[in-house]
């Protein structure tokens, strides 16, 4: 779906137009074949970079063909439950700026009606699309490591489901990482050459923008370290309280092996000592409870029940 907003500086809202205006920021969600093609017909634009802009996989790039800058990156979605990125493409052209996602762009509508921003001044509102990206990436890692956290201090309860979970949150955070450290290259690339015109104020914003996203960075290094370490605990404690267990059910063998050795003995239909005294019967239990109790005064002395 291709839609095109504008607003000027006179302006006290934003338009959404009927037709093109030079000044407009075409934005275009889940675009069609069709859509595409018409894009590349209208504005001049590659029909192959616009196709990357569709493809899930795509990472955070630049390309510059015929003055107009195609700027790839990504955004966090949480589509069904699940939370991962999808490709969103800028393109900075001379008379205007479209952005491409694959998906639906969820901080449109707030962006639309919390932001002062005029499609006039293409490379600031492109800047602040940016900082807005930005602003969800450290939402959602915020969340990933206040719930990280609040499992790091109950290890004992943590569960199957809590450990897909964070199975779960590490490909998020490998993910995420991956973006935001092509991400920072891109916005290198911004400031150390010529690709837009930016002005003071400009570089101010994509430097702030950079060492966000540098802080982003180590908290996601932080949480999947985090997780890694709830794992490995996870796993030792789970292996610790097996063999707790092993060498429990192993002692009451050996414990209870005595007395089935000796009751088996005075089973046999053979000819045995004491088999006509009256108090054989209790003799023998009483030897097989001292030697049951031996052996476990030995295994609780040597830790091994």
């Amino acid at each position: 779906m291709i839609n095109i907003y504008y607003r000027n500086l006179r302006d006290k809202k934003i338009q959404k137009l009927e037709k093109y205006r030079v000044g407009s920021w075409i934005h275009v969600e889940e675009p069609t074949e069709e859509d595409l093609q018409t894009l590349t017909d209208s504005y001049g634009l590659d029909i192959g970079l616009l196709h990357d802009a569709i493809d899930q996989y795509e990472v955070p790039r630049m390309e510059e063909e015929d003055g107009v800058v195609y700027i790839f990156s990504r955004f966090p979605l949480n589509s069904n439950n699940q939370i991962t990125t999808s490709p969103i493409l800028f393109v900075v052209a001379n008379e205007n700026i479209i952005t491409i996602t694959k998906d639906k762009f969820p901080l449109l509508e707030g962006f639309m009606k919390q932001h002062v921003f005029y499609t006039t001044q293409k490379t600031k509102l492109f800047l602040q699309l940016f900082a807005l990206i930005n602003a969800s990436f450290n939402t959602y890692l915020h969340t990933i490591s206040r719930e990280t956290r609040s499992s790091s201090y109950q290890l004992e309860k943590i569960n199957n489901k809590d450990i897909a979970l964070f199975v779960g949150y590490e490909r998020v955070l490998n993910d995420f990482h991956l973006a935001l450290v092509r991400t920072n290259a891109v916005l290198n690339n911004l400031l150390s050459h010529n690709y837009i015109r930016l002005y003071e104020e400009d570089r101010d914003l994509i430097e702030d923008i950079f060492l966000n996203n540098d802080q982003l960075i180590q908290l996601s290094k932080e949480n999947l370290r985090s997780i890694v370490n709830i794992r490995d605990a996870y796993s030792t404690i789970m292996t610790n309280n097996t063999n707790r267990v092993i060498r429990f059910f192993t002692s009451i063998t050996v414990i209870l092996t005595i007395p089935t050795i000796i009751a088996s003995i005075f089973g046999m239909n053979v000819v045995l000592p004491y088999q006509g005294s009256p108090g054989a019967f209790i003799g023998i239990m009483v030897g097989i409870a001292l030697i049951s109790l031996g052996f476990v005064v030995m295994f609780l002395m040597n830790d091994w029940l």
